[in-house]
């Protein structure tokens, strides 16, 4: 998992296609390249630094541990004010859940 620069994120935005839930965003992308590239985008509206960073480290975990991802997209995650709110297990249900719906989770989905 490698992350992405300004300019990739940039590309992701203008170019890819995007899913929404109350929680999250997902802006996908493919980047011909055999690994995904995942960066993470938590405004300042969410909440102080302690609070966007929890969000972070765990959806980074979330994604560490989902090991069916298609490869070969970029992903970029944002995190919508609600998604504070959630628990481990349902903000990696809501992840999921959108992976899903970008057709991009593999055959298995241990949840």
């Amino acid at each position: 998992m490698d992350s992405l620069k300004n300019s990739d994120f940039k590309r992701v935005y203008s170019k890819g296609k995007s899913l929404a839930s109350r929680y999250l965003v997902l802006y996908y992308y493919p980047n011909n390249l055999d690994k995904n590239r995942i960066g993470f985008s938590i405004s300042k509206r969410v909440g102080k630094a302690v609070v966007r960073n929890k969000l972070r480290r765990r959806l980074k975990e979330i994604i560490r541990l989902t090991d069916n991802i298609k490869s070969g997209y970029d992903l970029v995650f944002i995190g919508r004010k609600p998604s504070v709110s959630l628990d481990y297990h349902d903000l990696k249900k809501d992840v999921h859940q959108l992976l899903k719906r970008a057709r991009l989770l593999g055959r298995r989905c241990l949840l």
